[in-house]
């Protein structure tokens, strides 16, 4: 019958095992959450984000990108400084979000960015994921690393009018920044716009081996992944108990040992839970097999930085660490103490100064030809 998913007796056993097996593999994350949250309650802390708003960056200036396949991306740009009519930013930093977030996880980056550099004529660019926020719902077969390549290309060509680019990815932004240098490496050659990068809280290859990506190995996972996609009418049904299973794992992982804030540990857990099962089920498949480590000489042309907690759960340090061994020689490792997989929120400042001197140093390194790279394609 048109309309109607057909689910036979092997689908829902597959269901069931791929169910039981995420349940098993938030199990001791979700414990480690009400720890946590016991821990976080204690009389007379006061909450140092009591009145986080993470919505306002959308009342910043909206745009749509459409991405090669023809989807809808939604972007946020400032532009800093006094800008003249006609004058074109200085540099533009396009800020590219992790797994199952949205762009206002780089709420804190903007704020201190915007004031740190009120008198530059910069321009920031934030972007939904495909899947994600305010954009459209993502196709299946387009949840990959390479498509979100191609998206950040896209939003590239449509928001950078001129002069150079820093990238800075978080998480699978990271992932996704890597991707952009393998598919488009002429973006970072000596006549690309990008000038610069900075990856946080991510990992080039191997997030299965260690942390809390070991789960994602399991055949259990495959199974469940797979009726999402065969049998979605099943997996809605049961997508409360998919949630009980999945989020404990993402939201345990958010934070270091120590931080305290409840206010944002919710707006994170919202963000969460705001994105579409379906897009964090089948984006799964994309981290497990991810292996972007021929993207790293791309990289070392530009200058580059690597920030990771030291207590991330999702993307342990070794992954920084042999990230950074790889790049060039104008690459800097940021570990920040106690931090989280969510460390641009958990201590935005030094995530901030570390995109400072990230912005300081592509500056210093441009050669001319990259400062006139926009022009010459638009006299072509």
């Amino acid at each position: 019958m048109s309309g109607v998913s057909v689910v036979d007796d092997s689908e829902r056993v597959g269901l069931l095992a791929g169910l039981a097996g995420v349940a098993a593999l938030g199990g001791l994350a979700a414990i480690g959450a009400a720890r946590n949250m016991a821990r976080k309650s204690v009389v007379g802390r006061s909450d140092p984000h009591a009145d986080i708003d993470l919505t306002t960056m959308y009342d910043e200036h909206a745009r749509t990108v459409t991405t090669d396949d023809g989807l809808d991306l939604a972007v946020r740009t400032i532009d800093l400084g006094d800008v003249p009519n006609g004058a074109y930013p200085e540099l533009t930093i396009v800020f590219v979000h992790g797994f199952s977030l949205r762009l206002a996880s780089w709420h804190f980056q903007c704020e201190q960015l915007a004031a740190e550099w009120a008198d530059r004529n910069y321009r920031f660019v934030f972007y939904d994921h495909r899947g994600h926020g305010e954009s459209d719902p993502a196709p299946a077969e387009t949840c990959t690393i390479a498509q979100l390549a191609d998206d950040a290309a896209a939003v590239i060509r449509s928001t950078v009018t001129s002069g150079p680019v820093v990238v800075v990815g978080h998480s699978m932004g990271g992932m996704t920044v890597m991707g952009l240098a393998r598919r488009h490496p002429a973006l970072f050659s000596s006549i690309g716009p990008v000038a610069g990068v900075g990856v946080v809280a991510t990992a080039s290859r191997g997030l299965t081996e260690a942390g809390l990506g070991e789960g994602l190995g399991n055949p259990v996972i495959d199974a469940f992944r797979l009726s999402v996609r065969r049998a979605p009418r099943l997996v809605q049904a049961g997508r409360g108990l998919t949630r009980q299973a999945l989020e404990p794992v993402l939201v345990a992982a958010s934070f270091g040992p120590a931080f305290f804030s409840p206010a944002l540990g919710s707006a994170v857990e919202k963000m969460i839970q705001s994105t579409p099962i379906e897009t964090i089920v089948n984006f799964l498949h994309a981290l497990e097999i991810h292996d972007e480590s021929t993207a790293l000489p791309a990289l070392a042309q530009v200058p580059t930085t690597v920030v990771c907690g030291d207590k991330d759960r999702l993307t342990p340090l070794p992954n920084s660490v042999r990230m950074y061994s790889q790049l060039g020689p104008d690459s800097r490792l940021v570990v920040v103490k106690g931090a989280g997989h969510m460390v641009q929120m958990e201590e935005p400042r030094l995530v901030s100064d570390a995109i400072v001197d990230l912005v300081d140093r592509a500056r210093v390194a441009l050669p001319a030809p990259r400062r006139r790279w926009w022009k010459r394609r638009a006299k072509a």
